[in-house]
């Protein structure tokens, strides 16, 4: 968990990591920081914030583009320049921060997608910082699962593995022999998780109907979420019902995402 905390305002929560945090481009080591901040910012991915003697300045040229952000003030932005690669608006800086976000001024971010690696110590993360305050349980269960797609149940099974994720719905996880696999085609969709790994995608077809991509699993899940390798999960909200114990879930379950605040 994260040690010092430099800020907590509304809509905007702001800690220095413990995690060493690195950012690689063009085969470079852009950013290098032990004291980067970790921003949940509402709306927004939980992002990381480099100082600037951690970060390669010289290979950021400015663009000239300026966001603006009713929390945090006026960002501008560099793209990234190294050798044959070139990265457009890749980073910004709040030059002029809001006195809500006034740890960031001079601090760099990145656009997570354009850049090719992020890393957290030695281990590689996909798609947004870490949230430590999201927590992500997969636990058995003994729950009767029923799965209605198409008209017809594809999946029943007495043995999920339930997860359970904060912001997030329930999602059910199937063993394979309590699936349907003779109507799931895989696809080539690949997605990435920072909880839980890379998802490949499998499209159903159903009475001359498809449905793509509405089943997921982890091959080869992260080892802190070992229990999901090779079972299947359904969007509960695309199929045509999903029955707990014999009870139709809602299709509009939702969670509201709370900022952590601080009394």
């Amino acid at each position: 968990m994260p040690t010092a905390k430099t800020g907590v305002t509304p809509g905007i929560h702001i800690e220095r990591t413990p995690r060493r945090v690195r950012v690689r481009f063009a085969g470079i080591t852009v950013a290098d920081s032990r004291n980067a901040l970790l921003v949940l910012e509402r709306g927004a991915l939980p992002r990381y914030y480099f100082a600037k003697q951690d970060v390669r300045t010289d290979l950021l040229v400015a663009s000239g583009r300026k966001t603006q952000s009713e929390v945090a003030g006026q960002a501008t932005w560099f793209s990234l320049e190294s050798g044959p690669r070139f990265s457009e608006d890749a980073a910004w800086t709040y030059a002029s921060a809001t006195p809500a976000a006034s740890q960031l001024k001079d601090y760099i971010s990145f656009e997570w997608n354009k850049v090719d690696g992020w890393f957290e110590e030695e281990k590689e993360v996909f798609r947004h910082a870490r949230d430590p305050y999201h927590r992500v349980d997969a636990v058995a269960s003994s729950r009767h699962i029923k799965i209605v797609l198409g008209g017809e149940v594809i999946a029943e099974s007495r043995r999920p593995i339930i997860v359970f994720e904060t912001g997030i719905r329930n999602r059910y996880y199937l063993p394979r022999l309590d699936v349907r696999e003779d109507l799931l085609t895989p696809t080539a969709t690949h997605t990435r998780c920072p909880y839980k790994g890379e998802a490949s995608y499998w499209t159903a077809n159903i009475g001359g109907r498809q449905f793509k991509d509405i089943v997921w699993g982890y091959v080869d899940p992260i080892a802190e979420c070992p229990k999901i390798a090779g079972l299947y999960a359904f969007y509960n909200e695309k199929v045509d019902a999903v029955y707990v114990d014999g009870v139709k879930e809602p299709a509009d379950l939702t969670w509201n995402r709370r900022l952590p605040v601080e009394n």
